[in-house]
């Protein structure tokens, strides 16, 4: 049975409910009637044991069924490579056991088994980190890093010309971001993942002295000459260039909206989440979201997606330390109140789900047993306003908490006490009953399992397939003619719109930039992706 089909099957009582899903909603309301439930998850990273053998499987899977969890989101795509045999990136070359194993498949095959989902996790613009090329030919870091030129070099550099650390795609170039999208769009459409999860989606850390709290990535030659060529200037903009940061931020949004609809149109059900920058305090106290380290500092507009609907399910890391209640705490750098930090961010999240979801991300790996359970409860606690979550995510399955990750204490051993704090009486907590007492599966998802509206992508080419890049692209309402949205197309011509109501609409394309005025006429129909081609005539 398929991770999609488990997951129709468990909701096929609730559709009735569902229908009405299509009213107005206040930011951070629930979809779906699932309030006894929730998604309980461990984030499995790619850089120790969890899917290198098929007995690391075996024993992930049992883990997690010992820890009442229902779902993994665990890092297949690592830097430019595949913990899998069947996707756009090469199969990893780290030690993992040989061919025919799939490390994706053989997991599917035993959490499926288990009533456990996947959902694969997949770094976005990170592709290597060190100074000795990868094995496999066609790594992108080979087909178009460091060592290429003009068109062919994706990688992303900074204001002064340096890129220290890992090697960076430019989200801004247009053959950098078609493969980004093509990463997760592989491994959705070769594989039954029951969700495809976003990391790194942003601009890098690591700014320049100059400007600390701007970023100051993303110059790679092509993606600046775009730059020029939609706002018509001609300089190179410093970090702190507003519309500059702006422009940037968007050519992150395009990929996630692109990733959201062409998963879509290949398999509707998979959950498209992203683990969403959570910096110091929380926008309410810092003088609202745009003032915020994730908006500002890393250019990533996850408040935008969600109001967009362009992801299924935001899964903030909010790593923050419980013990560090403000003041010279040891361990607790700066004296701020990281506590007080981590319930600011849940609340913001929560509020700001609009019509889709919330699970909040908590660093298990900086926290004793006791305290990690404390961020549980108040990770799947509603927020002050009294919006929802829908669960919890612990970082990392690798390191269940703060003495593993010192060294003081194995992970296995740690892992079994993190077990037993979230599933039994134990000193670790005094609330009963336990955050997990019993198994749960995987709340239902209204607009997944019965969806009201539907959605269209698209693209702007001349009649040669030579792209129109951010030319505006208006959609109406073909029986009101009133404005239903803009979007301008992205370095491949493509543009999307999400949560549309049933019916006809017509694609406009700016006539002024694509060489004449085009009309598309489409139509809608709940739960489908439709799919159009505007061909603009040549001058």
């Amino acid at each position: 049975m398929t991770g999609h089909t488990r997951r129709s099957m468990a909701v096929a009582i609730s559709l009735a409910l569902f229908a009405a899903l299509s009213g107005a909603l206040t930011p951070g309301a629930r979809t779906d009637a699932a309030d006894e439930q929730d998604f309980r998850a461990y984030w499995v990273d790619a850089f120790g044991e969890g899917i290198f053998t098929p007995a690391e499987i075996d024993e992930l899977v049992a883990d997690a069924t010992a820890g009442n969890f229902n779902a993994v989101v665990v890092q297949v795509g690592r830097r430019g490579d595949c913990f899998c045999n069947n996707a756009i990136m090469p199969r990893t070359q780290a030690n993992i056991a040989p061919l025919p194993y799939d490390p994706l498949q053989t997991l599917l095959d035993k959490a499926h088994a288990a009533g456990i989902e996947v959902h694969a996790w997949i770094i976005a613009t990170a592709i290597w980190n060190s100074g000795v090329a990868p094995l496999a030919p066609n790594h992108v870091y080979n087909t178009h890093g460091p060592s290429k030129t003009g068109y062919d070099n994706w990688v992303m550099t900074r204001y002064d010309g340096s890129r220290p650390g890992d090697t960076y795609l430019d989200p801004g170039h247009p053959a950098a971001a078609d493969y980004i999208v093509s990463m997760y769009t592989s491994v959705v459409e070769n594989y039954d993942v029951d969700g495809i999860n976003f990391d790194r989606i942003r601009y890098p850390d690591g700014q320049l002295p100059a400007w600390p709290e701007d970023n100051s990535w993303g110059y790679n030659p092509v993606a600046l000459a775009r730059f020029h060529a939609a706002t018509g200037r001609s300089d190179t903009p410093l970090p702190n260039d507003p519309e500059w940061s702006q422009w940037r931020r968007e050519q992150i949004t395009n990929i996630v909206r692109r990733v959201y609809l062409e998963s879509y149109a290949l398999k509707p059900q998979v959950v498209i989440s992203a683990d969403a920058i959570t910096y110091g305090d929380g926008p309410e106290q810092l003088g609202g979201w745009e003032r915020s380290r994730p908006y500002r500092e890393t250019l990533q507009d996850w408040r935008a997606w969600m109001e967009e609907g362009i992801l299924d399910l935001n899964i903030p890391m909010n790593y923050k330390r419980e013990f560090c209640t403000g003041g010279p705490i040891p361990g607790c750098f700066g004296g701020f109140s990281q506590q007080a930090w981590y319930e600011h961010w849940n609340d913001y999240a929560k509020d700001h789900a609009y019509r889709r979801h919330v699970a909040i991300g908590s660093a298990v790996y900086l926290n004793s047993i006791s305290d990690s359970v404390i961020q549980a409860r108040k990770a799947l606690a509603p927020s002050t306003a009294g919006n929802p979550s829908y669960g919890w995510v612990a970082y990392s399955y690798r390191t269940p908490d703060s003495l593993t990750n010192t060294g003081q204490r194995s992970g296995d051993a740690s892992r079994a006490e993190l077990t037993r704090a979230l599933t039994q009486p134990s000193e670790y907590d005094p609330v009963m009953p336990p955050v997990f007492a019993e198994p749960a599966a995987v709340p239902p998802i209204g607009w997944k399992v019965a969806p009201t509206t539907g959605h269209i992508l698209g693209s702007v080419r001349a009649a040669g397939g030579v792209p129109f890049d951010q030319v505006r692209v208006d959609l109406y309402d073909a029986e009101t003619d009133a404005l239903v949205g803009t979007r301008l197309t992205d370095g491949s011509g493509w543009f999307g719109f999400v949560d549309l109501e049933p019916g006809r609409y017509k694609a406009i394309v700016d006539g002024e930039r694509a060489h004449g005025r085009r009309v598309s006429v489409v139509t809608v129909t709940a739960g489908q992706v439709t799919e159009t081609a505007i061909a603009p005539k040549p001058r």
